[in-house]
């Protein structure tokens, strides 16, 4: 057995155990700190199989924004889950044991992990995408010239359903509005922290403006770049006050962000259309057209998805910050 089967077993293990754990758990903060941990160990399989740009997206949404949210919903809640009387429910159980069966029981018929002779492998698009790619779109890192160039139209869809999604909980939660300090959250008090903070927040944004701009030559995007630029503004929150945030980002100008993203992303689109090409036909915007044409578009596209995704994050989290607890 080699080293990389034994990670990978370990992980898995890892991450078997987690699950079973947070599904005995009733104290809800070290189950939601447990999930944190879970998407950490997710993060670190998609590493193995060399998805990093998953890899990325997993760590920063799973790991930082997820677990950062799920706490503030805590804040206003309880911090255990009721108790009830634990029945067994026999039904559901032979329902997951049949469909666990039969998932195992398809996997056989997987080709072997890695198998350069796969059906994915084989298949006509992934020449495409592997080589010729570099020569249509220009772009060192693939998986960027698959989403935001040759399948556009789909990154367009999951943008809407992140934009979506976010005005669903801000309708949910109630405007934004100006929010004033809680006591249990006041963390002026430790200096170090503060100062600690105040040194990270300028790596923190130009980070995201790296990960953003990089996105064409190895791991990174919009997506990651937006869920980055949020985590600033959201340690900038937790240590200095809501109040202080939001004197930075007020709440009608991040509000007027959300859409943003997305009307430029569709705007791209419609002025492809004028100028002859089709929907997010990147190779119309420059009279040239190839390779350059293409990164222009990329860019972009990386920069609605990096605005859209950084202000729906930031406007959940001042969403539930500025609540105040129902109990």
């Amino acid at each position: 057995m080699t080293t990389f089967t034994v990670i990978n077993f370990t992980l898995l293990a890892i991450l078997t155990v987690t699950a079973l754990v947070i599904a005995r758990l009733r104290a809800l903060y070290e189950a939601a700190m447990l999930t944190a941990l879970s998407s950490l160990v997710t993060a670190s399989l998609f590493v193995l199989m060399d998805a990093v740009d998953v890899a990325f997206t997993e760590a920063a949404v799973g790991v930082g924004i997820s677990t950062v949210l799920l706490l503030g919903v805590l804040a206003l809640t309880r911090s255990r889950e009721a108790v009830t009387p634990r029945r067994r429910h026999l039904p559901a159980i032979a329902v997951t044991a049949l469909t666990g069966g039969l998932l195992v029981y398809a996997a056989q018929d997987l080709p072997a992990f890695g198998s350069a002779d796969s059906p994915v492998q084989r298949h006509p698009v992934t020449e495409v995408y592997l080589h010729q790619s570099q020569e249509e779109i220009g772009v060192p890192n693939t998986v960027t010239a698959v989403l935001a160039s040759y399948r556009a139209l789909d990154t367009f869809g999951e943008l809407v359903v992140v934009f979506a999604a976010g005005t669903a909980v801000l309708l949910l939660l109630g405007p934004l509005t100006h929010g004033k300090p809680r006591q249990n959250l006041d963390l002026m008090e430790y200096k170090v922290l503060r100062v600690v903070s105040s040194l990270l927040m300028p790596f923190v944004l130009v980070f995201a403006l790296y990960v953003l701009f990089h996105g064409d030559f190895g791991p990174g995007g919009g997506f990651q770049a937006g869920v980055i630029f949020a985590t600033g503004f959201v340690l900038h929150g937790l240590v200095f006050g809501l109040d202080k945030s939001q004197r930075v980002l007020p709440p009608a100008a991040l509000g007027s962000l959300v859409p943003l993203g997305l009307g430029l992303f569709v705007g791209l689109g419609v002025v492809t259309m004028l100028l002859g090409g089709s929907f997010l036909d990147y190779g119309t915007l420059l009279p040239a057209g190839g390779p350059a044409a293409q990164h222009l578009g990329i860019l972009i596209v990386e920069a609605a998805i990096g605005i859209t995704v950084a202000a729906v994050m930031t406007s959940i989290f001042f969403a539930f910050a500025g609540r105040r607890p129902t109990r």
